[in-house]
Parts: structure tokens; sequence; C-alpha cells
């Protein structure tokens, strides 16, 4: 079994551009990291040239540490923006609390070291594990730092100065060139089912063939875009959706391309052992015809998340036909299994089986994730 001759090494710029996106500002259009970071450095920029005129019109006298807090907690996607803000707000708060309070009792060094545990303790039950380094960061600045004020006055001024540097990151990451991580997440799962579409093809290469030599790299692609994908996941729970359903379809989107990865890693299995095998042969051209259908399903899948649109005709592409069709021809040769080694028939009803269940995964992802897209209203179909 051989699909047409082509390359299986990684996916290469064509790919990409043949799923250019509909619509969409120019930041989306964008391609790798450099972009981003200019963009991102602008923004830290802007942000921190704001934060400090404004602290300075207030008259803060420490007034830079709004300045600190715009470039700590502003980062390139909005929703890992709110997440460090929370965290650095929450860690402030605590600080401060916890600070002033024990500077009304005992002296230094007991008052600072007992702060420090508390702070550090209340964090870690209240499950606030990120904010536990800057509750501890400010109860050093209100305890032990050099200082003009009271501990009152001072514990006051530092929460005020981190506020207003996380409302000024907030506003600058939300108004300014927003990057969402969903967006990035819609392109991620994209290439992760152009990917996959690749490893399949390459798998399928050492069934009664030459084991393809890229199998390894190849699959440590799809590891890698796996792990990006979980964490801009993580980060896009924290940005407001474009919709209800769009988080429910990523999410989705996602557990099917962990779904389809689990049966490839099995279908690898399978294979293993069978580039003398005869057996398989004789389901020709019905098992090659659904492996190419399976292939070409990848892609278009990758397609349809790209342009976040899952009613396209799917054209020549027909699984479910494929399916029948081979199973048809399973059931038409298994008198022949007599002939063969008992090694060779399993491992022909292993990879029946494994790309059966890789058409009717390919199959199922479009309709859920069109459902859940479907609970948003008119218009909100877009990330």
């Amino acid at each position: 079994m051989r699909f047409s001759k082509r390359r299986t090494d990684s996916i290469t710029e064509m790919d990409l551009a043949q799923l250019a996106p509909v619509g969409g500002n120019w930041l989306d259009r964008l391609s790798g990291e450099k972009p981003r970071l200019l963009v991102h450095a602008f923004k830290t920029t802007l942000a921190a040239a704001i934060a400090w005129y404004v602290a300075v019109a207030l008259g803060l006298h420490d007034g830079y540490w709004a300045v600190i807090t715009v470039i700590i907690v502003l980062q390139s996607y909005v929703g890992a923006t709110v997440t460090a803000s929370r965290d650095r707000a929450i860690g402030t708060l605590v600080g401060a609390a916890v600070g002033f309070a024990f500077s009304l009792y005992t002296t230094l060094p007991w008052n600072f070291l007992l702060a420090l545990l508390v702070s550090t303790i209340l964090c870690v039950l209240l499950g606030l594990k990120n904010s536990t380094r800057l509750a501890g960061v400010t109860v050093v600045i209100i305890l032990i730092a050099q200082k003009s004020g009271t501990n009152y006055t001072i514990a006051i001024h530092r929460v005020l100065e981190v506020l207003l540097g996380i409302a000024i990151a907030l506003a600058v990451s939300t108004l300014v060139l927003p990057e969402r991580a969903r967006m990035r997440l819609r392109e991620g799962l994209a290439e992760e089912f152009l990917q996959l579409g690749v490893f399949f093809e390459a798998v399928l290469q050492g069934f009664s063939g030459e084991p393809n030599e890229r199998l390894g790299q190849l699959r440590a692609q799809c590891d890698a875009r796996r792990r990006a994908n979980n964490q801009l996941m993580e980060t896009a729970r924290n940005e407001p959706a474009g919709g209800r359903g769009v988080l429910e379809a990523l999410g989705l989107l996602m557990q099917f391309a962990r779904s389809l990865r689990d049966a490839l890693a099995a279908l690898e299995l399978s294979v293993r052992d069978s580039h003398n095998d005869n057996y398989a042969r004789q389901l020709e051209p019905e098992l090659g015809k659904l492996a190419a259908d399976i292939h070409a399903a990848f892609h278009f899948v990758a397609g349809c998340i790209h342009r976040w649109r899952f009613n396209q005709p799917s054209g020549k592409i027909n699984l479910a036909a494929g399916i029948e069709a081979l199973e048809v021809k399973m059931e038409a040769v298994r008198h022949t299994g007599n002939s063969f080694s008992q090694e060779e028939v399993l491992r022909a009803y292993a990879v029946h089986l494994h790309l059966t269940q890789l058409a009717r995964t390919l199959r199922t992802v479009r309709a859920e994730a069109g459902k859940a897209l479907a609970a948003n209203k008119p218009g909100e179909e877009t990330v």
C-alpha cells in the first residue's frame, strides 16, 4: 500500500499558506515569533511610559513600582496578562496586609521572619502558589526596605502603585494590538492536525514497505505541538471568549487531536515488522483508498479549524464509503487467511481497526465542533 509520492518530513510553508485565514487583522497573519516579540516590546514600552506619567501626575512617591509592575505583568497574550495581573495583585494585597499587621508587634528581625512565614503559608493554603513570592517581596519592602513614612502609608502606596501598573498593563494589552491566545491556539490546532496527517502518512509507509527514517522526528514534532497547545489553552481560559461555545469547541478539538494521536501510536505498533506481509496486499485498492481519504481528511479538518468554519463541503473525501468498502473486502478475503502466517493476518486486522477508528474520529470532529459553536449568537462563530 503506497501513497502518492510526496514529502513527509515536516509541515511546509505551502501547507500553511493553503490555510490562509479569512479576515482577521494584520497581526493574525504574521508568522513566527519575532514579529510578536517586536509588538510586545512596543506595548511594554508604551505601558511603562503611561504608568510613569500617571504615577508622577498623581504624586506617588515610589511611582516606579507601577512601572515595574507593568514590565512584570504585561505578557504577549491578553489571557497571560490577566493571569499575571491577578497573581501580582493578590500577592501584593496579602503581603501588604500581613506586613503591616506584623509591623505593629515585636521588632526586627522577628516580625519580619514571622510575616514572611505567615504570608507564604496563607498563599499556599488559599491555593495561590504563584502569588507566594510577590507576597514575600511586599513584606520585605514594608518591613525592612529603606522607606520614608509609616508602615501604614507604605502599605497603602505599594498597593496603589501595583494596582495602577496592573490597570495600565491590562488596558494596553486589551486595547493596543491585542494578541489573544485563543487565536494562536486555533492556528496551533490547525498545525497539529496537519502534523498528524504527515505522521499518519509516514507510519503507513512502513506497512508492507520500509519504515520512514524520519518517523521519530515527526512523532516528536507532534508531541511538541500538543504541549504548546496545552499551554495556550490554559492562557485562553483567562480571556473573554468570542461566544459561549468557542472555548468548548477549542477544548473538543484538543481532545480529538489527543485521541487521534493515541490511535496513530497504536497504528505505529501494528505496522512494525510488516514489510514482508502479503496478506494485506489482497485488501487493495480499498485499503489504499481509505488511507488516502484519511490523509486528506487531516488536511481538510485543519482547514476548517484555521478558517473556523465547520460546515464546508468535504469534496471527494468519503470516509463512510471507504470504511464500508474495506469491511466488504476484509470479509471477501477472510477465507484466504489459512494461507498466510497468523502474524500477517493479525497485523492486517489491527491496521483495519485503527484506520476505521481514525476515519470515524475525523468524521466526528467537524460535527462536534460545529455543535459547540451553535451555542453562540449569530455572528459569534469567530474567535
